[in-house]
């Protein structure tokens, strides 16, 4: 594994709801030099149609937003960059066509997070750029969603994310030229019935202090500090309601006369300020400090971690383990055969490819779905891995690992085949690779890791095992036969030898 530091470049790219941001960095002492930072107003929840999908006005200007960034993108190489997109394209239906369009563009895949993730990797970057003593309480308004997170020491205590943001509040009560009383009222009230599902949880975890890292608070603060309101930082309960009824008052966009906030945020600052009055008097905060961490900077962070040795999704794996309560040592010894059949393979020099991350993973929790039922236990394991919040897994990520866990054992439907062809030789390989070395260990013998050799040409997989291993082993002998007969339809011939 490469040290983040042997890392020339990383960048960070964000497709939120309101705004796509960008970030280049280089590694430095667990850390990193931002050298280069783009941001553009695309307004994707604004482009969400009645039938939740993204009509082309808002595909053109998104997409002509990450040919710019592409220009600034070109010394990175594609391992060393990470794309991530949040509430905008959670919810439109029609993602994918956009997606696959701004993938050709970046170069890089995309990842659709879930707001959890989202979450996690804001308070990633709170945490990483300001230092906080305490519990803290991080509450970031997007376009599209607003996420809740309490941490404590680095650590996230709670996560959530709601389903409301100033673009889409925007469009429900403020797209009519004129402000009235009743649309903040409306719109408080709103974000007030969304906070309460979480508020008695989050309240009884408690905080030390509430920190803000939208580009909402930070406005907010602006307008604040340049009003003489406040000169600690904070921003009070007592500056919303002073700036509600300013803008009460305004009547309009174009009447705002506010020192310090840009124009393209004068739409937002209504819809915006009326969720943050909302989880302010639901979680009842006086007084919340602004930072610059977010979305962008967790990804950073989150990348240095996998790139060293504090990946999160290995401690997501182990508590789903624990959780499930799976076998860890049953787990361990096929995951130890499966990567040496990897290594086996890759070692041949013939160019088969399979995604060994996705490999251990899956080995890693191939028997969680014991922990629901035996019967089918495959099908239950492809279940949770396919809808549980996992920590530092994209939703693209959890959804490949599903696959290749629901089909590793029993005959593997037509259905399920086409899935993993969609995705090339790499993903059945994958999957090939983990139903033998689970096979191998079927009896949960531990003495697998020798005697035996594999070797691929074509769609033919030739397992050879010295001799007099197979006599001592009949059942496996059998579990072998009988995949033998499930891959055969399949185009694929198993040799034992």
């Amino acid at each position: 594994m490469r040290e983040p530091e042997q890392y020339e470049v990383l960048a960070a790219v964000d497709l939120g709801s309101n705004s796509f941001h960008m970030v280049v960095a280089r590694p430095d002492l667990g850390g990193f030099q931002v050298m280069d930072r783009l941001s553009e107003k695309v307004q994707l929840a604004a482009g969400l149609d009645d039938r939740g999908r993204l009509n082309d006005l808002v595909q053109e200007r998104a997409l002509a937003c990450l040919g710019r960034f592409s220009q600034h993108l070109r010394e990175v190489e594609p391992g060393s960059m990470r794309v991530v997109a949040t509430n905008a394209l959670r919810m439109a239906r029609n993602a994918d066509v956009f997606l696959k369009k701004a993938e050709r563009i970046l170069g890089c895949p995309i990842e659709v997070i879930s707001g959890r993730e989202e979450a996690r990797l804001i308070y990633l970057g709170v945490t990483h750029t300001q230092v906080y003593r305490g519990r803290q309480l991080v509450v970031d308004i997007g376009g599209g969603s607003t996420e809740f997170i309490i941490g404590e020491q680095g650590d996230p205590v709670l996560l959530e994310s709601l389903h409301m943001g100033c673009v889409s509040f925007q469009r429900r009560f403020f797209s009519e030229s004129r402000w009235t009383a009743a649309a903040f009222q409306a719109a408080v009230m709103a974000a007030r019935q969304q906070v309460m599902l979480i508020a008695q949880e989050y309240i009884k975890a408690g905080w030390d202090v509430a920190i803000g890292s939208s580009g909402t608070m930070k406005a907010v603060l602006a307008i604040v500090e340049g009003m003489g309101w406040s000169d600690d930082g904070a921003v009070t309960r007592a500056h919303l309601y002073e700036l509600l009824h300013r803008l009460t008052d305004f009547g309009a966009v174009s009447a705002i006369d506010f020192p310090g906030i840009k124009e393209d945020r004068k739409p937002l600052l209504a819809p915006g300020l009326s969720i943050a009055l909302g989880f302010f008097e639901e979680l009842g905060i006086e007084r919340m400090y602004y930072s610059d961490g977010a979305l962008r900077e967790g990804v950073l962070f989150d990348m240095l971690g996998r790139m060293g040795h504090e990946d999160v999704r290995q401690r997501t794996i182990a508590s789903m383990q624990r959780r499930y309560r799976v076998d860890v040592s049953q787990a361990t010894q096929v995951c130890l055969t499966a990567m040496t059949m990897a290594d086996t393979l890759g070692a041949a020099g013939q160019g088969y490819l399979l995604d060994s991350e996705l490999l251990r993973q899956a080995a890693q929790l191939h028997e969680i779905g014991l922990g629901v039922s035996h019967s089918g236990f495959h099908k239950h394991g492809a279940y949770l891995l396919r809808y549980s919040d996992m920590p530092g897994f994209s939703r693209p990520e959890q959804e490949r690992l599903a696959m290749i866990v629901g089909c590793h054992r029993r005959k593997i439907r037509e259905e399920q085949y086409a899935a993993l062809q969609e995705s090339g030789t790499e993903l059945i390989l994958t999957c090939l690779v983990l139903r033998l070395a689970i096979l191998l260990h079927h009896s949960r013998h531990r003495d697998i890791l020798s005697g035996w050799t594999l070797a691929m040409e074509g769609q033919q997989l030739e397992l050879q095992f010295s001799k007099g291993w197979l006599e001592r082993h009949p059942l496996t002998l059998m579990d072998l036969q009988q995949e033998q007969e499930y891959l055969r339809p399949l185009g694929w011939e198993l040799k034992i030898s």
